[in-house]
């Protein structure tokens, strides 16, 4: 079976929601994923974004698929507090709930951490909610492969 993610609110998300506290004026993750992805169309990415940026609707989805128009990525995503941090890859269509369950349980604070002083490139990303600021470790060249 084919595991697809559907909206997941963490119980911060969920909070601030039920609260109507600043979710409203904020793009989902998911539609930035997209919008990144749909834009830029990588063979593989690696980006972070900051969760005061975003509403966090990918809570406990750490390894899925994720189409975008006719492609499909094999997304490895980890909370990194204060960042959130993609890695994305074009492939095909596969069952990853073994590798999610796996990477959901990875700690990952320090990596957070260490982004806040290496993760220096930045580029924006639109959105139906507005723009967004994205974090590289260095700049990406289009249409690499590796």
């Amino acid at each position: 079976m084919i595991w697809e993610p559907i909206a997941r609110y963490g119980p911060l998300t969920r909070l601030k929601l039920y609260l109507h506290i600043d979710c409203k004026q904020k793009p989902l993750s998911s539609d930035v994923l997209s919008a990144y992805l749909k834009t830029q169309r990588p063979f593989w990415s690696s980006y972070f974004v900051r969760y005061k940026s975003v509403v966090n609707d990918q809570f406990g989805c750490s390894h899925f698929n994720w189409s975008v128009g006719d492609d499909n990525y094999h997304v490895l995503r980890i909370g990194c507090y204060p960042f959130i941090k993609y890695h994305c890859t074009r492939r095909t269509l596969q069952d990853l709930t073994l590798e999610d369950r796996l990477y959901t349980c990875v700690p990952s604070l320090m990596y957070g951490l260490s982004a806040l002083f290496l993760a220096k490139v930045t580029q924006t990303v639109n959105t139906n909610k507005g723009e967004v600021v994205i974090y590289f470790y260095e700049k990406e060249v289009p249409n690499a492969r590796f």
